[in-house]
């Protein structure tokens, strides 16, 4: 898998921003170096628009961020890389593949010392709300924010989704520059983006290029239909905006494409209405909700697309649905074709669950759906993804061992030999000191085994000060102890 480096932070990835001022991506609001000429054959090159004053207009709302945090455990990864090459990887496995730009940082590596990392972000709100990659500031101790005029503040992170890879900052300070938030729906493929950010912490540097695709849903589940774009994203870009030629944030730069683990000319930005309704979410609730309709799907290939009778190989195939899922209950089979979702077109699985984790648990969407050679409308009721995949310890529990769990399917069991356990999706405070990493599997803790979020708090509850975590790391099993303090 190829190395998918997040460009934000030397260690993280790349940033976007949420649409509020709708305007055609026809109309020229901001100046350019003159009008572009007509494309014909008498026309022997384009003229490269003029970024300046777009740049001068907005680039005192693009800010520089600076973290702190300490080593856990040592890495024998080589510097620059993204996360998932830590200790007990093969160098080379995963190198190729998509992936968080890594945060820039000058130094480190030796459990215990202090690590500073750089990433971008950008104001939305002029009493000092920002948004930037939550790669950015994960697990960060200290995030400080530097603005265009030298002025430092402290940061308060919101939220953070990992999800989606979104952060919400605030910073104690009014009357700020903001930037114009536009709409990702009007950008077309092919038109001229910007981006401004701190690549190798060089603050406010500018790069340009082009759209070069739209909802690209990557291989890391993360639900975002990303823009992609041939901007020179690098380690330090992560969380900046991407601007169209009005002078509007369209996406938030946060991942690239490379088999060198630097720049290759495909970078990735999230939808920047997709970040904005993550960080509403975030400052209203301090979660962020996303709808599921509980069906396994997979793309349609020209044969399959002949054998269900279907005249071009377009939809997500229905292979599975889950029991008593809003899918099941809506008559949903396998072997059903969803060839739209709420009146948008299927062309792609990938499709799919991006636009179902877009809308709220609770809503009903009408589904476009193909069986027996004939099309037909199911509606749907969708229920909380987090619910039913993320089961997440409650507060107590979650603040006293930082674990947010879900258990594992009968199928997962099966795999590691094991008649319970908990994948762990999230890490922080004691249990992120102790080591515990994403995609271990809890399966006992302090000689007890675990099967649900309750067993997990319980036991945590009525542990003194230290808990031992039976651990499933691949194919290894260990027990790692937790300070509790």
């Amino acid at each position: 898998m190829a190395a998918a480096a997040l460009g934000a932070a030397l260690a993280a990835p790349v940033g976007a921003v949420l649409a509020l001022g709708f305007h055609s991506h026809a109309e020229a609001a901001m100046p350019t170096a003159g009008t572009l000429p007509s494309l014909t054959s008498s026309t022997p090159q384009m003229v490269v628009p003029n970024f300046a004053a777009l740049v001068k207009q907005y680039g005192p709302a693009v800010v520089n961020i600076t973290t702190k945090e300490t080593v856990k455990t040592s890495s024998r990864a080589p510097q620059g890389l993204p996360p998932g090459f830590g200790e007990g990887d093969d160098p080379l496995s995963q190198f190729f593949g998509f992936g968080q730009m890594p945060r820039w940082r000058g130094q480190g590596g030796v459990p215990g010392q202090l690590l500073r990392g750089e990433g971008s972000g950008f104001i939305v709100g002029s009493n000092g709300v920002i948004l930037t990659n939550a790669h950015v500031v994960a697990d960060a101790k200290e995030v400080t924010v530097k603005l265009v005029d030298r002025r430092e503040f402290t940061a308060k992170v919101i939220g953070q989704d990992e999800t989606s890879d979104v952060a919400v900052l605030k910073i104690d300070a009014k009357d700020l520059p903001t930037v114009k938030l536009g709409n990702p729906d009007n950008v077309a493929v092919g038109e001229w983006v910007v981006a401004i950010g701190a690549p190798f912490g060089f603050e406010n540097s500018v790069t340009q290029g082009i759209v070069s695709a739209k909802g690209r849903t990557l291989p890391d589940g993360s639900y975002v239909p990303f823009l992609q774009t041939d901007v020179a994203i690098n380690p330090g870009n992560s969380g900046g905006p991407l601007f169209n030629l009005n002078g509007e944030v369209i996406g938030i730069n946060s991942q690239i494409y490379t088999r060198s683990g630097g720049y290759q000319g495909v970078s990735f930005a999230i939808p920047i209405d997709v970040a904005m309704n993550v960080s509403q979410q975030l400052q209203t609730s301090g979660h962020v909700a996303r709808g599921r309709i509980g069906v396994t799907v997979q793309p349609l290939d020209g044969q399959l697309a002949q054998s269900f009778g279907l005249t071009k190989p377009e939809g997500a195939l229905v292979a599975q649905v889950q029991k008593d899922s809003p899918g099941a209950e809506a008559g949903l089979k396998s072997g059903d074709v969803i060839l739209s979702f709420n009146g948008t077109d299927i062309h792609e699985s990938s499709e799919l669950p991006a636009q179902v984790a877009r809308l709220a648990p609770g809503t009903k969407a009408k589904l476009g759906i193909w069986r027996d050679g004939k099309a037909k409308e199911v509606v749907v009721q969708l229920a909380d993804m987090g619910a039913q995949e993320v089961a997440s310890a409650d507060s107590a529990a979650a603040g006293k061992l930082g674990l947010s769990v879900r258990p594992l399917t009968k199928d997962e069991q099966k795999q590691i030999e094991s008649e319970g356990g908990l994948l762990v999706q999230d890490v922080a405070g004691a249990a992120a000191e102790a080591g515990i990493q994403p995609g271990d599997v809890v399966l006992a803790a302090n000689g007890k085994a675990v099967g649900s979020a309750a067993d997990l708090k319980a036991i945590t509850d009525h542990a003194a000060k230290h808990l031992a975590l039976l651990v499933q790391r691949g194919e290894a099993r260990l027990f790692v102890p937790v300070d509790l303090g």
